[in-house]
């Protein structure tokens, strides 16, 4: 385990976007003078233990195997997107600091741009998320939700994918044509002022030649379903560097309220010197009154990762303006409440409201969402919001 004056081993997942965001962990804390070494650790559910599994809860598995290093002694802190974090924690690990928030909110993510509104009727919009799809039909319920699972760049590439072999084709097509066009005239008769002009600006060659390394991965997918759209959080699409590929729309988060936690981060540690050290160096006081709020809510309604259910929060002041939405799955059924809590009391004025909101039917809803899920399939990963999206 690390002392004072020796490098802080983190562990990190290994994708591209959890290395991006431990760094951003690491960064802060080396400006702190705190030495950092990042630690990739696999995270596939069936590399945990048995007794680990028991000892740590069902759910989580892909954070707990994290956690797991950290709990043995073999790695001294682990970060996390929040939002994936199970609200159960186990004994002696601890949120050591929840660093500064990124955007909260979901974005609507097409190749042009377009907007929620602007879609067409029975358009087909890729989410993995109960609670995002539940959102969507609820605004919109002529739209087609279909599952879209991989990190953010596969996410990303199976969106541009038919985007990119159509304009590819388009080219190649009126390439062929041009040239077919050109050889059926007479040259001796052709001023080379009348020449037809090329179609496009450049060729396919030299198009393909212009187009990123990621682009063509994603030229590449042949992809089961063709989506018009895919919805993912704001801060996750920022992080992995992915923007300048697709137009962005930002959805209300009053409607389409976020997951608990989402665009923050969490760093665990086991409760101790460290932690708090890592705390008093990391720790933003008002996202971890936010973040606070939004998983205490989650909490104590018990809806976990089966149910849609969106909790946001916002400090200003003295008060968090708090909005909470639960849903049924289609989305025909919600209960929601938007409340604003004194921050000098907010743990208890959040239970206060989460009580409240399971009086008003929430817990009917999460209920039906979760015999609706182990009837299903039992598969957690269905309903996983992981940062990836």
């Amino acid at each position: 385990m690390t002392t004072r004056g020796e490098t802080l081993q983190l562990a990190t997942r290994g994708s591209d976007l959890a290395l991006r965001q431990a760094a951003t962990v690491r960064d802060s804390l080396s400006s702190r003078r705190l030495s950092v070494e990042l630690v990739e650790v696999e995270t596939t559910g069936d590399q945990i233990r048995d007794e680990l599994i028991h000892r740590l809860g069902k759910t989580g598995a892909f954070v707990r195997s994290l956690d797991e290093k950290v709990l043995d002694g073999e790695l001294d802190a682990a970060v996390h997107s929040m939002k994936d974090m199970p609200t159960e924690r186990p004994e002696r690990l601890v949120v050591a600091a929840v660093p500064e928030r990124a955007a909260a909110e979901d974005v609507l993510v097409t190749p042009d741009g377009r907007s929620l509104d602007e879609l067409p009727e029975g358009a087909t919009v890729g989410t993995s998320s109960l609670r995002r799809k539940a959102q969507l039909l609820a605004e919109r319920d002529d739209l087609t939700v279909e599952p879209l699972r991989g990190n953010v760049d596969t996410r990303i590439a199976k969106l541009l994918a038919p985007s990119l072999q159509q304009e590819h084709q388009e080219r190649h097509e009126a390439e062929q044509e041009h040239k077919g066009d050109a050889g059926d005239g007479d040259d001796a008769d052709l001023d080379a002022d009348e020449e037809e002009e090329h179609p496009y600006d450049r060729t396919v060659e030299e198009w393909f030649d212009d187009l990123t390394e990621f682009e063509r991965r994603a030229m590449e997918r042949d992809p089961d379903v063709e989506y018009d759209a895919i919805v993912l959080a704001k801060a996750g699409l920022h992080r992995a560097g992915l923007t300048r590929y697709v137009g962005m729309s930002d959805l209300d988060p009053d409607r389409f309220v976020p997951a608990p936690g989402q665009g923050a981060l969490a760093v665990t540690a086991v409760d101790g010197d460290l932690a708090l050290d890592i705390k008093d160096r990391l720790d933003d006081p008002q996202t971890r009154v936010e973040t606070t709020v939004e998983r205490t809510i989650l909490e104590e309604l018990g809806g976990g990762c089966v149910a849609p259910i969106g909790v946001h929060a916002h400090l200003e002041g003295g008060v968090v303006h708090t909005r909470v939405r639960v849903l049924s799955q289609d989305g025909t059924e919600e209960v929601s409440v938007g409340r604003d809590i004194p921050a000098e009391y907010h743990i208890d004025a959040a239970q206060d409201l989460a009580a409240e909101l399971a009086e008003q039917g929430a817990d009917d809803l999460i209920a039906e969402a979760k015999r609706d899920s182990t009837e299903a399939d039992d598969d957690a990963s269905t309903a996983r919001e992981e940062d990836e999206e």
